[in-house]
C-alpha cells in the first residue's frame, strides 16, 4: 500500500512534485536521524516522536519504522490491537474535522507496504504552540477551583468533543484529559478552543462500539476524579454528550453511566491505591 499527502503550505521542495511516498519517508528519516536527544519525546517499538523546526515553525513528527512480526504477535496475545503505522492517526484525524472537533493540522503523511509488521510510515502535525494539557490546568481544581463559568465552558467542551469522536465511529483508546489541550486565549473568546491530540492508536468504524464508548468515557472520568468535580459537573458532561440532552442520556443511555463509573472507579483503585472521591454516585442517579 502507497498512502501520501503534503499540505500546501508545507511544500518540501521536490517533494512536492513527486508522485511517490518515497521522499516523504526518506526525508521524514533523515530528519529523524538528525535530531537532537532532547528534541525526541519517544523512541520505541517501532515508532520514534519528536518535535522539529521548518521554516521557523515548530511541528512534531512521528515516524513508523515496523514494529516486526514478535510485537504484532504479542500484542494480540493481550487481545490488543497493534499500532503499525501512522494511517490510524491520519484517518481519526480527518475524521475529527470533518466532524467539527478541535483537533490537529496535518502538514505530511506518508506510507508505504503491506505488511503489518514492516510498514513504514509517518505524520508530521503543526505544534500546538501557547496550549496548555488540561491535565496540568485542571490539576489544582479541588484546592482552588476556577471560576465558574470557565469549569462550565471547559466541561462543555470536552463533552462536545467526545461526542462528536464517538458519533463519528472513532474511539480513542488513550482517552486522558492530558491529551487534551487548551488554547488559554479562548476563555477570553465566544468559541473555546480545546484541542484533542494522540490519536495514534485510534479505531475508525461506522459506529462506535458501546464498550468502546465505555473504555474512553471511563477513561476520561478517571483522569479527572481528582479534579474537585461535583455531581452538576458530571450532570453537564452528561447533557452536552448525549445527543438528547440530560433526559436522554438518563433515559436511553441509563445503563451505560454506571459501566463508566464502574471502570473508572477500577482505574483509579487500581492507580491510586485508594476509592475514588465519591462525586461519581451522580452517573448512575436519577
Amino acid at each position: 500500500m502507497t498512502d501520501y499527502y503534503l499540505a500546501e503550505g508545507f511544500a518540501l521542495g521536490e517533494l512536492a512534485r513527486s508522485n511517490s511516498s518515497r521522499p516523504l519517508l526518506a526525508w521524514a528519516a533523515d530528519i529523524a536521524a538528525r535530531a537532537e536527544p532532547e528534541s525526541i519525546y519517544r523512541h520505541k517499538e517501532g515508532r520514534k516522536t519528536l518535535r522539529f523546526e521548518y521554516r521557523g515553525k515548530p511541528y512534531f513528527l512521528k515516524l513508523h519504522t515496523g514494529i516486526g512480526w514478535l510485537e504484532v504477535i504479542k500484542n494480540l496475545l493481550q487481545l490488543r490491537l497493534p499500532v503499525v503505522s501512522a494511517s490510524n492517526e491520519y484517518r481519526a484525524v480527518l475524521a475529527l474535522q470533518r466532524a467539527g472537533a478541535y483537533t490537529l493540522t496535518i502538514a505530511a503523511y506518508a506510507r508505504q507496504g503491506w505488511s503489518p509488521a514492516a510498514t513504514r510510515s509517518m505524520i508530521v502535525t503543526s505544534e500546538l504552540v501557547g496550549t496548555v494539557s488540561l491535565e496540568d490546568y485542571c490539576a489544582n481544581w479541588a484546592t482552588q477551583p476556577p471560576a465558574q463559568g470557565v469549569r462550565m465552558r471547559l466541561i462543555s467542551a470536552v463533552a462536545d468533543s467526545a461526542r462528536r469522536m464517538h458519533n463519528s465511529g472513532i474511539n480513542h483508546r488513550d482517552f486522558y484529559l492530558c491529551h487534551f489541550h487548551l488554547d488559554e486565549y479562548s476563555l477570553q473568546e465566544p468559541e473555546l478552543r480545546c484541542y484533542l491530540i494522540d490519536l495514534h492508536r485510534a479505531q475508525i468504524r461506522e459506529e462506535t462500539p458501546t464498550r468502546w464508548r465505555v473504555k474512553d468515557l471511563a477513561g476520561l472520568y478517571f483522569s479527572a476524579m481528582n479534579c474537585g468535580l461535583t455531581r452538576r459537573d458530571l450532570l453537564r458532561f452528561l447533557r452536552h454528550y448525549h445527543d438528547g440532552g440530560l433526559r436522554g442520556a438518563l433515559l436511553r443511555d441509563r445503563r451505560l453511566w454506571p459501566r463508566v463509573e464502574r471502570q473508572a472507579r477500577k482505574l483509579y483503585l487500581k492507580a491510586h491505591g485508594v476509592e475514588p472521591p465519591a462525586a461519581g454516585a451522580a452517573l448512575a442517579a436519577e
